[in-house]
C-alpha cells in the first residue's frame, strides 16, 4: 500500500464529490471534472474526506493507489483554485498574441506559428512576451504549456527561446578562436 494513497483528502466547502461505480466526479466553483478509476481501486467519502481504497490486493494495483489519490486531490484543487503555468519568451523579435481560439507565436521562423487553444484553458499574453496558461485540469494546463515551449525550446548558447518562468537555462561556452603559436 502506498503511503501517499493512505492519506485522506479534505473536501473544502463549496465542493461536491460523488463516487458512482468506478467514476468520481468533483464539482466546484470553477466547474466539474470527472475521472475513471481502475476497477481494483475505489473511493469512499466519510466526514468531508475522500479515502482511496485498494479493493483487490491480489492484482498489482498498489502502483495506482497513490496515483489516484493525487489525481483526486488535483481535481479538488483545480475546481477550487485552478492551475496556471507562466512562460517567458527570450529573443529579439519573439512575441505572442491571442487571436480568437489560437495562440499566434512569432519565433523567428519565416512563418507564424499558430497553436489552437483548448476550450477548457484560458491563455493571456502580457507585454507580448509573457504567456499565462490557466485552467482547472492540471494535466491539460501542463500539456499545453509544454506544447508551446516545444515550438522553440531555449537553446544553450544564447538562451533564446520559450522557457517556463523562473527556469534556469545553463549556457555553454561558444567556440574560441585558435591561438597562433
Amino acid at each position: 500500500m502506498s503511503r501517499k494513497g493512505k492519506l485522506p483528502i479534505a473536501i473544502p466547502k463549496g465542493v461536491d464529490v460523488k463516487v458512482s461505480g468506478s467514476e468520481i466526479t468533483v464539482k466546484g466553483p470553477k466547474g466539474t471534472l470527472q475521472q475513471k478509476m481502475h476497477p481494483a481501486i475505489s473511493a469512499k467519502i466519510e466526514n468531508d474526506e475522500v479515502h482511496v481504497i485498494v479493493i483487490d490486493e491480489s492484482q498489482d494495483v498498489g502502483n495506482f493507489h497513490g496515483l489516484y489519490r493525487a489525481l483526486i486531490n488535483n481535481m479538488i484543487d483545480g475546481t477550487t483554485q485552478g492551475f496556471e503555468k507562466r512562460l517567458e519568451m527570450v529573443g529579439v523579435g519573439y512575441r505572442a498574441a491571442v487571436q480568437g481560439h489560437a495562440l499566434d507565436l512569432q519565433l523567428g521562423f519565416s512563418h507564424p506559428t499558430k497553436i489552437q487553444i483548448p476550450g477548457t484553458i484560458q491563455v493571456t499574453v502580457d507585454k507580448g512576451t509573457a504567456i499565462l496558461v490557466k485552467g482547472m485540469n492540471r494535466q491539460e494546463v501542463g500539456q499545453f504549456a509544454a506544447t508551446v515551449r516545444s515550438k522553440r525550446p531555449p537553446e544553450p548558447y544564447q538562451g533564446k527561446g520559450i522557457r517556463y518562468a523562473g527556469e534556469f537555462v545553463r549556457k555553454k561556452a561558444g567556440k574560441t578562436a585558435a591561438t597562433k603559436k
